[in-house]
């Protein structure tokens, strides 16, 4: 085998590789040991796909389906290639009866488009947009095995860890956003036996790459030195990506940018001061000191004074939450929501945002009572100790393990110890900030009176 990433040599018999494939399939599913001649590629993939849980007979879920899918599919940076990837595989799908797919970072399929009856063929195992075919959902298989090894690889019927795909071929080459490197998905081409071949892999490559430089020419949506991206969810310093540099935020200049964000057309420095602090002792001096250090971390003309605003569009994962919330993209809110927002500032505006947008997801979640994104939530730290959550993922889910977990919540609720309040209350599990006053509404202090 001269490329390892190939499935089969030239001049090697389809039929027999295939049956060699599957009796050492049946070896490594009852043995766990992998035989010759097994690329080792594909047997690295199989012991990560044994180790993950995934079985030999199980099948693809579909996480996103409906509205989420259409919202997560639109927002996705690899929507503004597809047209190019259509133009380039569209017509060798459908003249070869195969399948051109894209999947995201996570393995789910976003696109998946070609010959009719080769697409109905393919749904009978949920090859279809909106699965989760990520290697440690599904085992083997191209794109899953592209995105986890972040290399174009082939895979030819029985090196496919799930027994129902081995009927199938596909070759799948990663997808790199070209300004950060950050794989963001993969393209595929899966069909018949006659995918087997060299050419391929060096197809989806080609692919793959006029893909990234389509990127590159396009930008990133708007001219890099126009545009501010901000991470806030699940961490205490924000980042922030501007002019080209992600800088870690200090937790006062998260703070102010979380809100700046959030008003394009800016907050005076009062409303920024009730916003920022329920202490009355601090003066407006002390707000513009950091503001102008804020300043100099951003770079020149990105903040101004009266009102205080930024001069450029930016983006957060706190909107992008908000944004498909409203919308009912539930699945695709979840996948971007990271844990509470600045979960260790105590500014009285970012408590309430805080609150809002966990309550607003929670509230999706315990209603659409999905089991598996009740599940994400109840294991996260913020979740660990939400009775309701619980409560709703043992009437969908109901393991020994979702058992004996709400069934200790159970207990701690119904008999504190030593005469004190439960630290588990229903509703509020994991985003009540203990000792913290109730925040004062717009444009007032801690007490009632107006700010400075």
């Amino acid at each position: 085998m001269t490329d390892p990433w190939v499935a089969l040599e030239p001049g090697a018999d389809p039929v027999e590789r295939a049956r060699i494939l599957r009796r050492a399939h049946e070896t490594f599913t009852e043995a766990g040991t992998v035989p010759r001649p097994v690329r080792a590629v594909v047997a690295d993939s199989w012991r990560r796909s044994a180790r993950a849980g995934v079985g030999p007979d199980g099948g693809a879920d579909v996480e996103l389906a409906d509205g989420d899918l259409g919202v997560y599919r639109a927002e996705h940076p690899l929507a503004r290639v597809m047209p190019l990837c259509r133009e380039l595989m569209g017509s060798f799908a459908l003249d070869g009866e195969h399948l051109l797919a894209v999947c995201d970072a996570h393995g789910r399929l976003l696109w998946v488009e070609g010959h009719p009856v080769t697409r109905r063929q393919a749904g009978r195992m949920n090859f279809v947009p909106g699965a989760r075919w990520a290697e440690s959902a599904m085992g083997t298989n191209a794109p899953g095995t592209a995105v986890a090894v972040d290399r174009p690889v082939q895979v030819f019927a029985a090196e496919h860890f799930v027994r129902r795909v081995q009927s199938w071929t596909c070759a799948a080459a990663p997808v790199h956003d070209p300004r950060t490197g950050r794989v963001l998905g993969a393209v595929d081409i899966t069909g018949g036996d006659g995918l087997a071949h060299p050419h391929s892999l060096a197809f989806v490559q080609a692919v793959a790459r006029a893909a990234e430089s389509q990127l590159a020419l396009l930008g990133p949506g708007r001219p890099a030195d126009e545009a501010l991206e901000l991470t806030a969810l699940g961490r205490d310093e924000a980042t922030l990506l501007v002019r080209g540099r992600r800088i870690r935020l200090s937790r006062r200049h998260s703070e102010i940018l979380v809100l700046l964000a959030r008003r394009p057309e800016g907050l005076t420095g009062d409303e920024l001061l009730c916003a920022l602090y329920d202490d009355e002792s601090v003066t407006p001096v002390t707000l513009r000191a950091e503001l102008a250090r804020l300043r100099g971390v951003l770079g020149p003309g990105l903040l101004v004074s009266r009102p205080y605003r930024l001069t450029v569009p930016a983006e957060s994962d706190v909107a992008v939450v908000e944004r498909r919330l409203e919308s009912g993209a539930v699945t695709a809110a979840a996948s971007v929501y990271a844990g509470p927002l600045l979960p260790a500032s105590r500014a009285p505006a970012v408590v309430r945002l805080r609150h809002r947008l966990a309550d607003g997801l929670r509230s999706a979640l315990l209603t659409r009572r999905d089991p598996d994104l009740l599940s994400d939530w109840a294991h996260a730290p913020w979740g660990e100790d939400d009775l309701d959550v619980w409560r709703a993922l043992a009437a969908v889910r109901p393991t020994a393990m979702v058992r004996a977990r709400l069934a200790a919540l159970d207990t701690e609720l119904a008999a504190p110890s030593d005469g004190q309040v439960p630290s588990v209350l229903p509703g509020r599990q994991g985003l009540t900030d203990r000792n913290t006053r109730p925040a004062p509404g717009p444009g007032q202090r801690a007490g009632g009176r107006p700010g400075a």
